[in-house]
């Protein structure tokens, strides 16, 4: 894009289709790891769901012909969101956040929600704030320039200018997942 840069929602809510459900993948893969800590930290037992369905999203991306039965998957993700009642620390929110974002990219896959992508981009930046502001690393008047969140904002631009110009293919999956991964952290900044 030249000159005027869109703001990041508009230009993912501006996807469509394998797009949108590829930008949600690569974003996920930065969400998941949060889960799966709050999941080695607590005992919390969801025996892989997750990362399973996030496996069978880029499946269904590298090969559109697969037939996965995403109705299913949703039912099994929803029953391994963890519930903030049971748990009274921060680690369970970030965990929600990869759990409704995986949910609102099944959403988006199943067409119930066309716009699935603009959720998981928000919870993603939503999850980062949160975690700033938690520990007292940003205030709300300087969130938005911390390092960790503009981090976040410039992987999402990096995912979505890679997504104007590249094509549907297998290959185009597996470099939106290696862009998504190169830095070896998740979102909130914890190594991969």
């Amino acid at each position: 894009m030249s000159g005027t840069k869109l703001n990041t929602f508009a230009r993912v809510r501006a996807l469509q289709g394998w797009k949108a459900i590829a930008f949600s993948a690569a974003l996920l893969e930065r969400m998941l790891p949060n889960y799966q800590l709050f999941c080695d930290s607590t005992g919390f037992e969801d025996e892989g769901v997750c990362r399973h369905c996030l496996n069978l999203i880029w499946e269904s991306l590298k090969s559109p012909k697969s037939r996965i039965n995403f109705s299913l998957q949703l039912d099994k993700v929803e029953e391994a969101t963890p519930d903030t009642q049971d748990y009274d620390f921060y680690g369970v929110y970030p965990a929600i956040d990869a759990a409704i974002g995986l949910a609102a990219a099944i959403n988006l896959i199943t067409r119930q929600d066309e716009q699935g992508a603009v959720v998981v981009s928000k919870l993603s930046q939503g999850s980062v704030e949160a975690y700033l502001l938690l520990t007292e690393e940003a205030t709300d008047e300087n969130v938005k320039t911390h390092l960790l969140m503009t981090f976040e904002i410039e992987v999402q631009q990096e995912l979505l200018d890679y997504l104007e110009t590249c094509r549907q293919n297998a290959a185009a999956a597996d470099e939106l997942r290696n862009l998504a991964l190169e830095a070896g952290i998740s979102n909130i900044g914890l190594e991969l």
